[in-house]
């Protein structure tokens, strides 16, 4: 029985863990797109979009590429050529 319980304590953290890191509000903005741009070569035009959608989404997905499934609104937002919005 403590087995289990350790187990669910663990996956409860390891969970909360990756949703703090895609859910942001527009007062974090900031810190997540500051994290997701990191090694943007186009600096400042990455955070200016990741600003944008995060402000429009409510989330900003973690990492410095990829994983955008974390934020599906993020993820599907284009331009007006069609092309993704969000880095």
């Amino acid at each position: 029985m403590n087995n289990i319980a350790a187990l669910l304590l663990l996956t409860l953290f390891l969970t909360s863990s990756i949703v703090d890191a895609a859910i942001a509000d527009s007062s974090n903005c900031d810190e997540k797109c500051g994290v997701r741009c990191a090694q943007a070569f186009l600096k400042d035009r990455c955070l200016n979009y990741c600003g944008i959608c995060c402000t429009e989404c409510k989330c900003v997905p973690s990492g410095t590429y990829g994983n955008q499934d974390e934020c599906p609104c993020y993820r599907d937002k284009t331009n007006s050529k069609g092309k993704l919005k969000c880095p």
